[in-house]
């Protein structure tokens, strides 16, 4: 059993699924007191933490929207709001090496595996921009000083933990904007203007052109699917898909 801490996106399609399959198993501990696994560690460490557990189903459930995959079963847990498990079975750069072996046969997940921090830091960057825009100009400057072979399992686990955070509407608003300047020139006219756009309408467009178009930039960052998480969080309280 296992719910990863790193962004949804680094799985591929069958952790992907099965996550969201163990995670349900966990629910169904918690609501049904169900035996099961209910000692296991991993169900340990989310005693407590149910809105932290309903809002990485919503991270899983915006993953598989962004794959083609319809997530139909809503976890609608209630807790203490922004709280998240203060333990980890493995650290988030303990992780990456998890994933790495596993998927030396198989196939990838959306966003390649970092190699180093600056290809971590490039792919979490506009997800930092929605949240701090002073820690993303910050870790900008620290991220480019470091040698491409230096550890960065510090940064690891600050990124990781930092999407936990809620972003403002606003700081959200802004890193869409910055994401649509990579997509804008192949949108059509009546596209251009864009700054009154309700958010998940302005992030649905920007995925469909990344996904269609293949715009790797935009394809390998978390905030293509997870700042989803938080608009709709905000206006409905768990994760639907939207429609235009």
């Amino acid at each position: 059993m296992r719910i990863w801490d790193l962004n949804s996106g680094y799985l591929n399609r069958q952790s992907l699924l099965g996550e969201h399959r163990e995670l349900h198993g966990i629910v169904s501990i918690f609501l049904n007191n169900k035996k099961g696994y209910a000692r296991h560690p991993e169900t340990l460490r989310w005693v407590g933490y149910v809105w932290a557990l309903k809002i990485r189903h919503q991270q899983l459930a915006a993953e598989m929207s962004l794959r083609g995959y319809q997530e139909k079963s809503p976890v609608d847990l209630s807790g203490s709001r922004d709280i998240w498990p203060e333990i980890y079975i493995d650290d988030p750069s303990q992780q990456l090496k998890i994933l790495g072996e596993k998927y030396q046969t198989k196939e990838p997940g959306r966003i390649p595996l970092p190699a180093n921090a600056q290809e971590i830091w490039r792919q979490h960057k506009y997800s930092i921009m929605a949240r701090d825009v002073n820690l993303y100009r910050k870790l900008g400057r620290d991220v480019s000083d470091m040698r491409p072979r230096q550890d960065f399992a510090e940064l690891t686990r600050l990124l990781t933990e930092k999407l936990r955070e809620r972003p403002s509407a606003g700081g959200i608003r802004n890193a869409l904007q910055h994401m649509w300047g990579y997509v804008s020139d192949i949108a059509s006219a009546s596209k251009k203007n864009v700054d009154t756009w309700p958010l998940d309408r302005l992030l649905l467009e920007i995925q469909g052109h990344a996904m269609d178009n293949r715009a790797p930039y935009l394809l390998d960052s978390t905030a293509l699917s997870e700042l989803m998480v938080w608009i709709v969080e905000d206006q409905h309280g768990f994760f639907q898909p939207v429609s235009m």
